[in-house]
């Protein structure tokens, strides 16, 4: 009895062992015994993504997390989050879910970080959503408007950011329907959720049989004169863009060699316009009458308290580096971060900023509400139009608002949150 009671004693401790070593914790974020947090000391919080910041999204998208953490440098600047300094790790996967799989892992079981925040992309994210579930990895605000995020039974730990690429679809289609009554609609979408939800929401409110012609693309294949060649071949008027940027720089400039001249409605996904008319150099006046959506104030809006918030923030710790929408979203993902860490609490774990984030509240410079709470883990829901008008991109119209079901496209009239006088949150 004694042997077989120092056996189990000897097979307990080891998987104790083999659960530690394999990053295993308890229901609120601590290892067994209460051990500390992963990525968290009294002075540190440490976390981190996976971004394009190279290969065939990286235009625009590479300056999201640098502008992120600009954000953080600045908070850290005023004094860090209940006396924590915030670290973030940048790994880039180049759009390759190969890639992300790979980098994720490292950030998890090597530098042991706290969470993934804000990882980038459909196709890339999706390969790690059971990974970061098995290993209770809190997944925040993923940089993708899929549906996937917003799946609290199946992924209790994630959330999205954007708004869902079906809303977005319903708020462009509705758009079509009002102004744009009677014209031959046509699509265009990455072959994948992005595209393929995006779709979704077009059809739910123009009809399927509405949309005339549906190509898609994949990044791998830069030719997309095929898909803009069927386009003018069946007289399409409207063509709605689930583009990434790069992909709404070549559909543009592509139509312009074909002598086709669409209205063009663009996803936010690839509708900023210092992006494109970065890409297209001398062809930018191209894009001139392109309708887009945003959720978050504009980049050029001087006026906007956020956006002078934004201003100063890139001045001080992003190297003053040219300002865009991608700016503005790597900064309002970090404000939101540094929210979630107030409520969550001074005794972080991982269990406490899941609860914090289900608890929602949380007030932005979003132009439309986050819809975060216990059965509900999408982001924002809703947008507003852009136009692009004299090489200017601005908003007309009022902000919308739906589901991703059947529900109506409602006018969201609700005035945006302002900026707290230092920039950094405070506990409500």
């Amino acid at each position: 009895m004694h042997r077989l009671a120092q056996r189990g004693l000897a097979i307990a401790s080891t998987i104790a062992l083999l659960a530690a070593a394999a990053g295993c914790s308890g229901d609120d974020g601590s290892g067994p015994g209460g051990a500390s947090v992963p990525g968290v000391t009294d002075t540190e919080v440490v976390v981190g993504t996976h971004m394009p910041l190279t290969g065939p999204a990286s235009a625009g998208y590479s300056k999201i997390a640098p502008a992120t953490k600009a954000y953080f440098d600045y908070v850290n600047a005023n004094g860090g989050v209940h006396g924590r300094k915030i670290t973030y790790k940048i790994m880039d996967d180049g759009y390759n879910p190969a890639n992300t799989q790979q980098v994720v892992r490292q950030l998890v079981l090597q530098d042991k970080v706290f969470a993934i925040l804000n990882g980038l992309g459909t196709p890339t994210h999706t390969g790690v959503l059971d990974f970061l579930k098995s290993n209770r990895v809190p997944d925040l605000f993923v940089a993708s408007g899929s549906r996937s995020w917003d799946q609290p039974d199946k992924y209790p730990g994630t959330f999205g950011f954007n708004p869902d690429y079906t809303v977005e679809g319903k708020i462009l289609a509705n758009y079509a329907k009002r102004d744009l009554a009677g014209q031959k609609v046509c699509f265009l979408g990455q072959d994948d959720d992005f595209g393929r939800d995006s779709l979704a929401g077009v059809e739910k409110v123009l009809g399927a049989g509405a949309v005339a012609v549906k190509q898609t693309y994949v990044t791998s294949n830069t030719n997309v004169a095929p898909q803009i060649g069927a386009f003018k071949a069946a007289g399409c008027q409207v063509v709605v863009l689930a583009t990434v940027p790069g992909f709404t720089a070549l559909s543009v400039g592509t139509a312009a060699r074909l002598g086709f001249k669409p209205q063009w409605l663009v996803s936010n996904v690839g509708a900023d316009h210092p992006t494109l008319a970065k890409q297209l150099g001398a062809a930018a006046p191209l894009l001139e009458g392109m309708v887009g959506t945003n959720y978050l104030p504009m980049q050029n809006d001087t006026a906007n308290p956020w956006i002078q918030l934004f201003t100063k923030v890139n001045k001080e710790h992003n190297g003053d580096a040219p300002f865009d929408g991608n700016t503005v979203y790597g900064m309002s993902v970090g404000y939101l971060f540094v929210q979630t860490l107030l409520a969550a609490g001074k005794n972080l774990t991982r269990e406490k900023v899941i609860q914090a984030v289900q608890k929602g509240g949380f007030q932005g410079p979003g132009l439309v509400p986050l819809r975060f709470s216990e059965k509900d883990h999408s982001g924002y829901g809703g947008q507003r139009l852009s136009r692009v008008s004299g090489g200017v991109q601005t908003y007309f119209g009022p902000a919308y608002e739906t589901d991703e079901a059947d529900g109506a496209v409602n006018e969201y009239t609700a005035t945006p949150a302002a900026p707290p006088a230092n920039g950094v949150p405070t506990v409500s």
